[in-house]
């Protein structure tokens, strides 16, 4: 009897509800977040996670659209690729590259859904399987060693760290990628006015669907904002709360 109730305390506290942060958490760390977003060097290292995300949702919806996942690379100047086999044209490769640039803002508005439920454990332990998931199809040193990294910073906070201080780490990792979704978006327009970046993903698409590379770019750009505002309202509702 009493294993039985240890074992339900444990699932309770993997599963339960937790209860709402104090209210200047989502505060703080949307406003710490927005500013690593905003800064110059140090988004260039955080920007990482940024590129495993947008990668893993190529691969992910390769997966789904029943295309042959041959691996993803990262590299040190925070670029990536990921190589999947099928078709050349059609939906499938459609959607497989339409993924990577609004995967972080959609999984940062998943977060927010969670936060808002007060399942932080929860979070913690689908975004440990994210990216193991993301390890075993990483084909490159470096990039074997930043899904490392990362994973082992949030093993340190999810088996270390008490309930506030995961708290904070989680509400800044879903700040970061509300922001660090838009921001891409943003950089890829600049660059593609400057005439660089023309195999883009959206110039991918563009000569995949005959619509033209603005339009997808415009779409991107909706996206990440959408994700950002609607992640957002949810992430602010304890603070906002009388």
């Amino acid at each position: 009897m009493n294993e039985a109730t240890a074992e339900l305390d444990v699932l309770a506290g993997l599963f339960g509800a937790q209860p709402d942060p104090s209210i200047p958490v989502p505060l703080v760390t949307g406003g710490v977040a927005l500013l690593l977003v905003l800064s110059g060097a140090p988004w260039r290292m955080a920007r990482n996670v940024i590129t495993i995300v947008h990668e893993a949702g190529h691969a992910l919806i390769a997966v789904l659209a029943g295309r042959r996942l041959q691996g993803i690379k990262l590299h040190s100047d925070t670029s990536g690729v990921t190589v999947s086999r099928g078709k050349p044209e059609g939906p499938g490769m459609v959607l497989t590259a339409l993924a990577g640039y609004p995967a972080p803002g959609i999984l940062g508005l998943a977060f927010a859904s969670l936060l808002a439920a007060g399942r932080i454990t929860v979070l913690l332990a689908l975004a440990a399987l994210l990216l193991l998931g993301v390890l075993v199809m990483v084909r490159n040193a470096y990039g074997v060693l930043s899904v490392v990294l990362t994973a082992a910073g949030l093993a340190v906070v999810a088996l270390v760290a008490g309930p506030q201080v995961q708290a904070w780490f989680i509400y800044l990792i879903t700040w970061f990628l509300l922001f660090g979704g838009l921001r891409p978006v943003i950089e890829l327009q600049i660059k593609r006015r400057r005439g660089a970046a023309r195999d883009s993903d959206a110039d991918q698409l563009a000569r995949l669907t005959g619509v033209p590379a603005a339009l997808w770019m415009l779409m991107l750009g909706v996206l990440a904002v959408t994700c950002l505002f609607v992640g957002g309202a949810w992430l602010l509702e304890p603070a906002l709360q009388p």
